[in-house]
Order: C-alpha cells, then structure tokens, then sequence
C-alpha cells in the first residue's frame, strides 16, 4: 500500500476515461491495464504513454497479467458486458455476475491485498458478489454507488440557482439505479438549508426539487439514447475515489457500501451511503438522520437489491 499502483480491469470506455483522467490529474504512480483483449490494453498503455510529456507528474504505465495485482494498492473493475438502450442496470446482473466471479478469482491468486473499487454495473449487487468471492473485509471492499448520480443532482442543483456546483452539498442515496432517491432533508447551498434556500430565492422552488429528481434519475437513460454510453462523469468520479484513498483525506464520499446495520434497512447489501473514504479503505458509514419518506425509499431501495441478490448463489 506504500505504491500508489492502480491496476484497471476492463479498458472498455470506462476503464480508459477512468486511466485518461488518472493521468491528466497525476492521481498515481504507476498503472496497470488488464483486458482480455491484451493487444488493446497495450494499445491503450502506448497512447496514454505518448501524452506523459504533458503530463502534471511522472508516471508508469503499462498493460499487464493478473500477476501485477500482487503489490498494487488499489485494483478498479471496470469490465463486463455494456449496458443496451432500455435495459436497467438491474438487467445486466446475471450476465456481469459471472465475469466478476472469474476475475476476482484471479485477483486474489496473485496474493492481492489491497483495496478493490468496483464500477462495474449493477454495481451494489457486484460490489457485493466481488466482497464474497474475494474474501476482503467489507472495509477494502466497495464501489462507485451514487457519487456519479451525487455529482448529476449538485450539477442540476447549481445551474437551476447559478451557484458554483462545488458549493452545493447533497446525496443520492441508495441503489445506482431506479429506486434511488434525494436526501433533500440533508442537502445544503453553502450552509444553509435547501429549505431556506427555497424560501429566498426566486430562482427554485419546491416543484423544482421534482424535476431536478428526475433529471439525475433519468440521466444515464438519456446519454446512451444519444450516444449508446456513459463514461465521462464516471471516469472522474472513480479519480475522485482514488485521490481520498491515496490521499488518505478522510473524504465523505456516497459509495456502495456494505451496511452492517448502521442504517434501518437491509444489512446483508452493499447500497449507496455516504461514507468516510481513506488510505485503509472505508473507515465508517456517516449516518444521516433520514426523515420518515426517505427512511421508507432507503428500505425498499434496499429490499431490490437483496431480492435480486436471493436469485442468485452465494
């Protein structure tokens, strides 16, 4: 855990807007591209090498074997099948399921011991079969959940009230995917209170806070109508991910998170929290006081993902 070592799993267009952003932000030292297509993981390693003289930081960058997870500090999934047009996250679960059994199989050959981030979708419920098969505490264990989502609703948020996103201070909450949901109760402009601002501002109203919603909810549906992906947004979020655990910031971050009962709903998922994200991993689940409408959503969000994970072996 000394090397700031990334190794990418799937240099899909996630994988490498993920690796591309890791290295116009000098987020590491060495990195790692793994694909079952080895011609292009080296392809991929080639170009990224070519753009290092404009570069913040010196790097290493390389396509590899599962062999180079032994000392790397952090291992990122980013592999499986594409999402379809249509097709909810919820769908690709049996097909993803099995791709990262295999995987983390042979993660964990090389004598792994680091941090695994999953993007993968779905990706509570993989989150959840890479903990199980990897055999990691739940610490070192976890996955994108709703920092993308997070990031689209603070986004809709500043532009509707023309306040800089970086000040708006709001969570989505549980499954990536449809049943997750706006914890408006705790969402803040600067230190004052969605509710006040509301209340000040000609700009936004309560109705507003609907459309805003949807907006966010409906968001990844309307990017691969137009352009049959997303990978952007994503590919900065899990550098975001990368910088709190490298930096060891202590950062509050809404991941998929394994609940151990911190909140009242199912325990046995890995559903989107906010929780405190450093060099170890997941030091704690912050918990929100969730109104009753939001406790409600919190449980049935959770109650997909385990009826979805009581279909499948483990």
């Amino acid at each position: 855990m000394e090397k700031n070592k990334v190794v990418v799993i799937g240099t899909g267009f996630v994988g490498m807007s993920y690796a591309y952003a890791l290295v116009n932000q000098g987020a590491v030292e060495e990195l790692v591209l793994i694909d079952i297509d080895h011609d292009k993981a080296e392809g991929e390693a080639m170009d990224l090498n070519h753009g290092l003289a404009f570069a913040p930081r010196k790097m290493n960058i390389r396509a590899g074997n599962y062999d180079e997870c032994k000392d790397a500090a952090l291992v990122v999934l980013t592999a499986g099948v594409n999402q379809k047009e249509g097709e909810t996250r919820i769908d690709l679960l049996n097909r993803n399921a099995i791709i990262m059994e295999s995987i983390v199989k042979n993660i964990m050959a090389s004598g792994f011991n680091g941090i695994i981030l999953v993007a993968s979708n779905p990706v509570d419920i993989l989150a959840y079969v890479v903990w199980k098969e990897s055999g990691l505490s739940s610490s070192r264990v976890f996955g994108s959940g709703t920092l993308l989502d997070t990031a689209r609703l603070r986004y809709e948020v500043s532009r509707q009230i023309s306040i800089d996103v970086r000040n708006v201070h709001a969570y989505i909450l549980g499954e990536h995917g449809d049943s997750e949901f706006v914890c408006w109760s705790n969402a803040y402009v600067g230190a004052k209170p969605v509710k006040d601002v509301i209340e000040s501002m000609e700009e936004i109203t309560f109705e507003d806070l609907d459309k805003i919603y949807l907006n966010v909810k409906h968001a990844a549906y309307e990017i691969i109508k137009r352009k049959k992906a997303t990978y952007y947004g994503v590919g900065m979020a899990l550098v975001r991910i990368t910088q709190a655990i490298f930096n060891n910031e202590n950062r509050i971050i809404p991941i998929s998170v394994y609940n151990n009962g911190v909140y009242d709903c199912d325990k046995d998922v890995y559903i989107g929290l906010p929780a405190v994200i450093n060099r170890d991993g997941v030091h704690h689940v912050v918990k929100l006081n969730l109104n009753g409408e939001e406790l409600v959503k919190l449980k049935a969000s959770s109650k997909i993902i385990r009826d979805n994970l009581d279909q499948m072996e483990f």
